[in-house]
């Protein structure tokens, strides 16, 4: 910064970010401006979105992130968004996720859910590992060893990935009130991995999870999202620990305790995935 007063305005009512300029000269920039999706909008979407490369039949999306950040929870949270009911089914292998649209067909995307990084060499998913999922050589329903990365002999590996095996989404996750916690080994990672993405043309996003945990205000009123100053510290800090965008960093409560759906966290959800769906988009239609 040059000694210019910034102000990060987090509104998810008009589902924008917003960087406000104060000074002589005030101004205000919009970074993204999605428009005022209701979460009718986005399951419309969503139901209507097929990918228009004839070589990919579903948008893989890729999760990754430290131990307990709430990769699984969100899957379950953007199944129960879409299907209106709560639901719980995800688990910790490399496994390909498709939600059911209807009794004979599936949403055209599909998440793949990866075991959590460590501090600990010895413990979590490898970055190799990683790095090898995202162009398409891990073979669905691979249990990672946290003692040594996938090789080439393995069963588990896929030597003829096809654009279709590959990630055309990361998405890194964390919980909100871990970020100025992260061990500095995990942080590494985290950037290892996004370089090699980078390398790869992979578009990125981050969902930072449990909002609600980290704000009493948001925990009583999910509306205060975009008032809170403690999370807007926590989305620039990020920004500036792993370089992804402003834009690219979204606030999210994951269904958790919830037995019913409620229309404004599932807004937050369809938002964040209707993103993560543009993006990836794009990206398979530049190959």
């Amino acid at each position: 910064m040059t000694g210019v007063d910034v102000g990060l305005h987090i509104d998810y009512t008009l589902h924008s970010f917003t960087v406000s300029t104060s000074g002589s000269d005030r101004k205000s920039q919009t970074l993204r401006k999605s428009g005022s999706w209701s979460t009718e909008d986005n399951l419309n979407f969503m139901k209507s979105y097929q990918p228009r490369n004839k070589e990919v039949k579903h948008l893989r999306i890729l999760l990754h992130g430290p131990v307990g950040a709430g990769k699984s929870s969100f899957i379950n949270s953007v199944d129960s968004a879409l299907r209106g009911i709560v639901t719980s089914r995800a688990e910790t292998d490399y496994k390909t996720y498709k939600i059911e649209k209807d009794h004979q067909s599936f949403y055209s995307f599909v998440f793949n859910d990866i075991m959590g990084l460590e501090n600990n060499a010895d413990n979590g998913v490898h970055v190799e590992d990683i790095k090898l999922a995202l162009r398409g050589h891990v073979k669905d329903g691979y249990k990672f060893n946290p003692y040594g990365p996938l090789t080439k002999n393995d069963q588990g590996y896929n030597s003829n990935p096809s654009l279709d095996d590959k990630v055309h989404v990361l998405v890194c996750v964390v919980p909100v009130s871990s970020v100025s916690r992260l061990d500095d080994k995990v942080v590494q990672k985290l950037r290892e991995v996004r370089l090699a993405a980078s390398d790869l043309g992979i578009p990125q996003l981050a969902i930072l999870t449990k909002v609600d945990q980290a704000c009493p205000e948001v925990r009583s009123n999910i509306h205060n999202l975009h008032k809170s100053k403690k999370l807007k510290g926590q989305v620039e800090q990020f920004s500036a620990m792993l370089g992804i965008p402003i834009k690219s960093i979204f606030l999210v409560k994951n269904y958790e305790s919830e037995i019913s759906t409620s229309d404004d966290i599932s807004r937050l959800i369809l938002t964040t995935l209707r993103q993560m769906v543009t993006f990836g988009e794009d990206y398979i239609n530049d190959m």
